[in-house]
């Protein structure tokens, strides 16, 4: 764990120290200017949120399926950073819609259902920690539900008029504005990485523990 730990810690802080000066020399956006450079923030927030949906979601499939215990708890962690870092797109969506859109919040198709897909995630841990014997196959079965919805949320700008951008603004950026996006990007996968390791951890941790007051109880 470790030797995994320190190199990765390392790189994901040098990236985070780096990325202000990088997003700083980033051009600026022709219409919102300062503003949009939210955007290297709040894109790459929801980029790792929906990863951290698709693998709670998977995992928890196979808990649903196979009974692995171990799977559940991967779910689990990965649940309660897809509710961290969707909180952090919700924040600064708001932000940065305030000056392109004059209003916080507008109840458009993505952000609507986006704002949805975030309260999935928070039932899904208040089921897992109150909903008593049972709960975790409930919540598994959130989980589920909620990664089927992120195509939706991906899309919806698509489908549905709305004043949210479409799909097309990533691959059309301009070459400055690319290479600090996805180093953004990069470095909040890096950080959900880290996390990820160190919460799974402490989850097998626990149940080891667990598993030892069983036995010291019988």
């Amino acid at each position: 764990m470790q030797n995994f730990f320190l190199p990765v810690f390392g790189v994901t802080a040098l990236m985070f120290a780096v990325a202000p000066f990088v997003i700083a020399n980033a051009p600026y956006e022709s219409t919102m200017l300062l503003v949009q450079k939210i955007f290297y923030f709040h894109v790459p927030a929801w980029f790792v949120m929906f990863t951290a949906i698709f693998i709670s979601g998977v995992y928890d499939a196979i808990y649903l399926f196979k009974g692995d215990r171990r799977a559940d708890r991967i779910a689990a962690a990965a649940a309660e950073l897809a509710v961290i870092f969707g909180l952090m797109g919700l924040v600064t969506g708001p932000l940065w819609g305030r000056k392109a859109w004059g209003v916080w919040w507008q109840w458009d198709a993505r952000l609507t259902m986006a704002l949805l897909l975030e309260v999935i995630f928070i039932g899904y841990l208040l089921v897992r920690k109150y909903g008593g014997p049972g709960s975790e196959k409930l919540s598994a079965a959130m989980a589920v539900f909620g990664m089927l919805n992120v195509p939706f949320v991906y899309i919806s700008v698509n489908i549905w008029r709305t004043v949210h951008p479409r799909t097309s603004v990533v691959p059309t950026l301009g070459p400055g504005m690319f290479g600090a996006f996805w180093f953004s990007v990069c470095a909040f996968m890096l950080l959900f990485v880290l996390l990820m390791a160190l919460r799974v951890r402490f989850e097998h941790q626990r149940a080891k523990l667990d598993d030892l007051y069983l036995a010291e109880e019988t």
